[in-house]
């Protein structure tokens, strides 16, 4: 399965978390950081912003790889080892 498969698959399955902006989920890849909506004409969500929001519900990823992704429910940013 490729990393696109996995993370619609993942992102099918219920949140662990939910903070302002993000929707948490658990992948087999990592923690993808679901961004809740994108609002128009403001700066695309960051990594820091959702560093500081996983530290909300339990999640240090300050140490994570971390890479973006499109999925069909909107922006995803990637966690990973």
């Amino acid at each position: 399965m490729s990393t696109q498969e996995l993370l619609e698959d993942s992102l099918r399955e219920p949140a662990i978390g939910q903070t302002s902006k993000f929707h948490w989920h658990a992948t087999p890849i990592g923690i993808a950081a679901l961004c809740k909506k994108e609002i128009p004409n403001s700066p695309k969500v960051s990594y820091e912003e959702a560093l500081k929001e996983g530290l909300e519900v339990g999640l240090d990823l300050s140490r994570e790889e971390r890479e973006s992704h499109y999925s069909k429910k909107g922006l995803v940013i990637l966690f990973y080892s």
